[in-house]
C-alpha cells in the first residue's frame, strides 16, 4: 500500500532511476519534466505525472531535487517570485544535486524564511549504482529533518551518512568527488600509456582487478575502455562540472589541489574536443590527443 507521496523532479540520466527505485519502494511517486520521454517512462514504470511543478508541489509534502545546475533550481523554485513561498511552505525539499556550499546554505536559509524545510542529500554514484538502488547518500540538516527523509533516500541508496549541518554534505560529496575524478582520471592515463607502450590490456584490467587497489569503479572503468564502450554513466560534461566545484572549493579554504586541476584541465580538453557526452572514463581521447611533453597540469586555472 502507499502511504507517502514523494515528488521528484529532475528526471535526467540519474533521475530517472532513482524516481523508479522510488516507485519500486512503494512510494506514490509525482514527476514533473519538460520532456515528455522520461516522464512517460517513469508513468509506465507506475509514477503519476503533474502538469507543472505547481502540481508537484501540490501533491506531495516531501520533493526531491535533481537537477543539473544551480539555474535550473531557480527556475524550477521560482526563487525571487512570490511563487517560491508559495511552493515550498509546509514542504520539505531534498536537494540531491552537486552544487557550491554558498548556493546550498542561501537556499536552505531561504527555504526556512518562507517555512519549508530543506535537506541537502548529494549521492556518490554513477547511472549503474543509480538504476541499482546502491549510491550512497551523504545528508546535512536539522536532524528531525533527516529523520523525515532518510526512508526516502534509503530508497534509492545503499548507505547513508550524516555530516552535519548545511552545507557539510556537499562539502564531503565535493571531498568525495576530488578522489573519484582523479582516481579515474588516473586510470584514463594508465590505459593509455599501456597501450601507446604494447602492454596487453585485456591483462591490465585483469591485474588491476585482481590487487589491492580495485574497486567497483575501477573494475566498471577498466571493463569499459576494454569493451571500447564509452556510453555515459557519467558524462564528461557533468564531471567537468563537478571538477570546477571542487577545485573552487579548494581554493577557496586555501587547501593545494594540484591533482584537481590537472583533471579538469584534461576534462575541459576532452568537452571542447567533442566528447562531453561521453563517459568520463572517454576522456583517454583528450590524453590521445596530446603530443607527449604538451600541457601544464598543474597550473591554476585561467
Amino acid at each position: 500500500m502507499r502511504e507517502r507521496t514523494v515528488g521528484f523532479i529532475g528526471l535526467g540520466i540519474m533521475g530517472v532511476p532513482m524516481a523508479s527505485n522510488l516507485v519500486k519502494a512503494g512510494f506514490d511517486v509525482v514527476v514533473w519534466a519538460r520532456s515528455a520521454a522520461p516522464r512517460d517512462e517513469l508513468v509506465a514504470h507506475g509514477a503519476r505525472a503533474a502538469g507543472s511543478v505547481a502540481g508537484v508541489f501540490a501533491a506531495a509534502e516531501t520533493i526531491v531535487l535533481m537537477l543539473r545546475d544551480e539555474p535550473a533550481v531557480d527556475a524550477v523554485l521560482a526563487r525571487g517570485a512570490d511563487d517560491f513561498g508559495r511552493l515550498v511552505a509546509d514542504r520539505t525539499l531534498v536537494q540531491m544535486g552537486t552544487f557550491t556550499t554558498a548556493f546550498s546554505r542561501a537556499l536552505a536559509d531561504e527555504v526556512a524564511a518562507a517555512g519549508g524545510r530543506y535537506v541537502e542529500a548529494p549521492v556518490s554514484g554513477s547511472r549503474g549504482p543509480a538504476i541499482e538502488g546502491t549510491l550512497v547518500g551523504m545528508l546535512a540538516g536539522e536532524p528531525d529533518v533527516l529523520a523525515h527523509v532518510e526512508p526516502v533516500v534509503d530508497a534509492m541508496c545503499a548507505q547513508t551518512f550524516r555530516c552535519g549541518d548545511i552545507p557539510k554534505a556537499l562539502t564531503m560529496k565535493l571531498a568525495v568527488n576530488t578522489y573519484l575524478i582523479t582516481m579515474v582520471t588516473g586510470l584514463a592515463e594508465t590505459f593509455h600509456f599501456a597501450e601507446r607502450a604494447g602492454a596487453d590490456i585485456g591483462v591490465l584490467r585483469e591485474v588491476l582487478a585482481a590487487g589491492p587497489m580495485a574497486s567497483a569503479v575501477s573494475r566498471g572503468k577498466a571493463q569499459k575502455l576494454a569493451d571500447g564502450d564509452l556510453s555515459a554513466q557519467a558524462a564528461i560534461t557533468d564531471v567537468l562540472k563537478n571538477a570546477r566545484l571542487a577545485e573552487d572549493a579548494a581554493r577557496a579554504v586555501g587547501s593545494a589541489h594540484p591533482l584537481i586541476t590537472a583533471s579538469r584541465r584534461l576534462y575541459e580538453e576532452a568537452a571542447d574536443a567533442g566528447l562531453g557526452e561521453l563517459d568520463m572514463i572517454g576522456v583517454i581521447d583528450a590524453l590521445a590527443a596530446r603530443e607527449p611533453g604538451t600541457g601544464d597540469e598543474t597550473g591554476e586555472r585561467s
